[in-house]
């Protein structure tokens, strides 16, 4: 299990990374192919819904997204990205990671759902039996559906007053206790797919070093007995 600076270390990187290709003429990604597709809609979300890399020597690297627009939502097949590409989004599974509202676009990643918090088209400010207040989305809506499922918890005004702060510092937003994301809780019980792959991916690894090392270590004991048992009394 990562430690929490090695987490923080990757999400800063996330943003830095984010922030050097959005300012370079970089070439066009699937990612910006479905924002061009989408360029007349209203509002939009593009959640980055699954990803993964593929070779041991040379890879390649995927995507999947999942697109929600008012009352529908589908999913990509696997989309081929650059390393580079990859990289950038590496810390961002399961958030949104584009998307346009009103005609302003999403500035920095953030969980789903955010980018609707406050707007009364969207849904209304509710009070659970804790007296805690929380966004209830309008019926109806994709997004709503997906929220009200179980997979995901409630948005607390707490939540959407710290996820302004970063908004507004354009700046990637993983939850106040670190609960969205690639290493977030809330992802490994909504992405259990992605988890096993990298689970079978580490035991191959490991699997394969340690193979390795036995046939290292089986070769020096040979090479040790051939030795041993030339020489004379």
């Amino acid at each position: 299990m990562l430690s929490f600076a090695r987490i923080r270390y990757l999400q800063v990187l996330t943003t830095a990374l984010l922030l050097f290709f959005t300012g370079c003429g970089s070439d066009p990604t699937p990612l910006n192919d479905i924002e061009d597709a989408l360029n007349n809609a209203g509002a939009y979300s593009i959640i980055l819904e699954d990803m993964k890399e593929e070779g041991n020597f040379f890879k390649d690297y995927y995507h999947k997204y999942r697109i929600i627009q008012d009352d529908k939502a589908n999913t990509t097949d696997w989309l081929k990205v650059s390393e580079d590409v990859y990289r950038a989004n590496e810390a961002l599974l399961g958030m949104t990671i584009a998307g346009r509202k009103d005609g302003e676009s999403l500035p920095a990643a953030a969980p789903p759902g955010y980018q609707y918090v406050g707007d009364p088209r969207y849904g209304s400010w509710r009070t659970d039996s804790s007296g805690r207040t929380f966004w209830a989305f309008a019926g109806g809506m994709a997004l709503g559906r997906m929220m009200d499922s179980g997979r995901y918890p409630p948005i607390y005004r707490s939540d959407y007053d710290a996820y302004t702060s970063y908004r507004s510092r354009r700046t990637p937003y993983f939850g106040r206790n670190n609960q969205y994301g690639t290493f977030g809780t809330v992802t490994q019980k909504t992405r259990p797919d992605f988890y096993a792959r990298r689970m079978a991916k580490e035991a191959r690894k490991k699997s394969s070093f340690s193979k390795k090392v036995s046939e290292r270590i089986g070769r020096t004991r040979t090479n040790f007995r051939g030795r041993s048992g030339g020489r004379g009394k």
